[in-house]
């Protein structure tokens, strides 16, 4: 318990209640039961994402196409189910799923075995896969009015009064953390992080692992592109532009190390929820959009600081430890 107390996630938790009640002080319907799974609702897709992304970040890498990646998996499922309506809705999110992965498994291709590094190979792959969502839409976007009905229900549905789309993202969630703490793979990209040359010299192979933690973070995107146009009812060329920030606030707000090696899924999780929170608290209490931009950069600089300052404490604990 003493260990949990002292854990980033803990502090997020802390972090989450004082905000919420402050809000809730200016606008006591904040902290509803409807509220707050809107809010839930709301962050589902960022959480689904910034999980792909955790894996990327883990491995001391960086994943700057996700907005184009949920764009043109967005878009061509969007296109799919506008000229073949008949087309089975589950079929469509596979086909939209298979997409994500194979734009990730071009990025793991690049960064694996033509070792070229991550934020290079990522940055121009955001603007080619960008380019394939213009040319494959012809700069046309997609309208609820050309989607059938079970394409918009795929996020909007329930089960058990929860929508669909916290389904998704508990789902994603429990089997990304079961893969990062309980197997083989998910343990070497935390070695991988941690230290590279160590990892070699123990076996780990290094080509699979970024190969594997890209193919994923497409994959996810590839799902989240889906509910993202079925959720808005558009297939639009500018979908999640400029996303791939808010994946990597998500997973600095949670205390992954943005040098690799360090963090955990639950505060990713958490990271997304506080990033949930603030955009729809500030609206509520009046602030105007420049000064929300403002505390939302204020919020991850002070967390990128903090991040910081406990790496140099803990790396300084260890040392000491080992000198004794």
């Amino acid at each position: 318990m003493k260990r949990f107390l002292r854990t980033r996630e803990f502090n997020l938790i802390v972090f989450i209640a004082l905000l919420m009640v402050v809000v809730t002080l200016r606008s006591p319907g904040f902290i509803g039961g409807d509220n707050i799974q809107r809010i839930i609702n709301d962050t589902s897709i960022l959480i689904i994402v910034a999980i792909g992304q955790f894996f990327v970040i883990l491995a001391g890498g960086i994943d700057l196409s996700v907005g184009s990646i949920i764009a043109f998996s967005g878009m061509a499922t969007g296109m799919l189910n506008q000229y073949y309506p008949g087309l089975p809705v589950g079929l469509v999110l596979l086909i939209g799923v298979l997409i994500g992965l194979i734009l990730g498994m071009i990025n793991g291709a690049i960064v694996a075995f033509g070792k070229v590094p991550p934020i290079i190979t990522t940055l121009g792959t955001m603007s080619v896969f960008r380019g394939f969502t213009f040319v494959l839409s012809k700069g046309q976007w997609v309208t609820a009015h050309e989607m059938t009905q079970s394409y918009m229900d795929l996020p909007h549905g329930d089960f058990l009064g929860i929508t669909n789309l916290i389904w998704w993202a508990l789902l994603v969630s429990m089997a990304t953390y079961y893969f990062s703490r309980y197997t083989r793979t998910g343990r070497e990209v935390y070695a991988i992080g941690g230290n590279k040359t160590a990892a070699r010299f123990v076996g780990v192979k290094e080509e699979k692992i970024n190969f594997s933690i890209f193919s994923i973070s497409g994959l996810l995107c590839g799902l989240a592109g889906v509910m993202w146009t079925a959720r808005y009812a558009a297939a639009v060329n500018e979908t999640a532009t400029g996303f791939e920030l808010q994946t990597v606030a998500a997973c600095v707000l949670g205390g992954v190390s943005i040098a690799g090696g360090s963090g955990a899924i639950p505060g990713v999780i958490l990271g997304a929820l506080f990033l949930g929170i603030i955009n729809n608290a500030l609206p509520v209490i009046n602030l105007s959009p420049f000064f929300q931009m403002f505390i939302q950069g204020f919020v991850v600089l002070t967390a990128m600081f903090t991040n910081t300052l406990m790496d140099k404490r803990n790396q300084k604990l260890l040392l000491n430890r080992r000198r004794q």
